[in-house]
């Protein structure tokens, strides 16, 4: 009740910064396991926080069915050009939740549910998603830190996929993923044994792209994700395609994939722009088209 009078409130005030926080109060509200903001100058980057903290940010089915919901409203939002996916500065997200599979007894359990098909919403999304990860990131957290475009770490945050020592493999990714970022001894060597790397070591492996003091992993993310926002979104949905794609195929099929693509961008009028700002020295004024 008290936060829905302080909506009406807002609603009544009018003023743009009063509608920016309807706006993000009512974006929240709507989530039981996550925190949506929009972020930036341009209000162009969501910011989306795993929110269970008493269980370390857990993803549990419920947290997951929120996430995509928002990235869901993310894709559709024509303003937003990023997002950035973090948790607390304790744990990004701990594991999978491990009381709610523990009551998945048989294998027909989790076959004909096809547990974890909705994890894949991160990787699916065509905008560029940033993980800001601190403290924890395990397990499931770390295949969903995976599934993610751009890792900034902490330098407090520890990266593992301990399923091993819970008698079980990791299945949303992490055996696969990780052998891709870090090569396949170093992959195996976490998977088998269930050890844990620092930050440090993740960057090092390639798992992580920079690493900040922890309480400046988030703000760091966001300024790359504001970076990436103020360019041609169409554009960015094509090099982001093209990363992806190439990645699961040949060098040589990549590379006619990556040309093809490359063609295309001379069809968009932001291509167009891009080029003619730089012969007239001035700042582009994309159109997203």
């Amino acid at each position: 009740m008290a936060q829905m009078g302080r909506i009406l409130r807002l609603a009544n005030r009018g003023s743009n910064s009063s509608l920016q926080s309807l706006a993000r109060l009512y974006s929240t509200a709507q989530y039981e396991n996550i925190k949506v903001e929009k972020k930036g100058d341009k209000q162009n980057v969501l910011l989306i926080q795993l929110n269970r903290p008493k269980a370390l940010n857990a993803l549990c089915n419920s947290l997951m069915s929120d996430l995509t919901k928002a990235l869901q409203e993310a894709e559709a939002d024509k303003d937003i050009g990023a997002v950035v996916l973090t948790g607390s500065e304790r744990a990004f997200a701990a594991g999978a939740d491990i009381k709610e599979m523990q009551t998945m007894n048989t294998f027909s359990d989790v076959y004909n549910s096809d547990f974890l098909k909705g994890w894949e919403a991160v990787a699916r999304c065509r905008k560029p998603v940033i993980a800001a990860v601190n403290g924890y990131s395990l397990g499931g957290g770390c295949e969903l830190a995976m599934m993610c475009d751009i890792i900034y770490a902490g330098e407090k945050a520890q990266f593992g996929q301990p399923e091993i020592t819970l008698g079980t493999i990791p299945g949303a990714g992490g055996t696969q993923r990780l052998t891709r970022a870090v090569g396949k001894s170093k992959a195996m060597e976490m998977v088998l044994t269930g050890n844990r790397i620092s930050a440090q070591e993740a960057e090092k492996a390639g798992l992580v792209s920079k690493v900040f003091p922890p309480d400046q992993v988030v703000g760091e993310a966001l300024k790359t994700a504001e970076k990436i926002a103020s360019f041609s979104k169409t554009i960015v949905a094509m090099c982001k395609e093209a990363v992806n794609t190439g990645y699961e195929l040949t060098l040589a099929e990549a590379i006619h994939f990556e040309k093809r693509l490359f063609h295309a961008t001379f069809a968009t009028n932001d291509r167009k722009e891009g080029m003619t700002a730089f012969v007239e020295k001035r700042s582009p004024n994309f159109k997203d088209s």
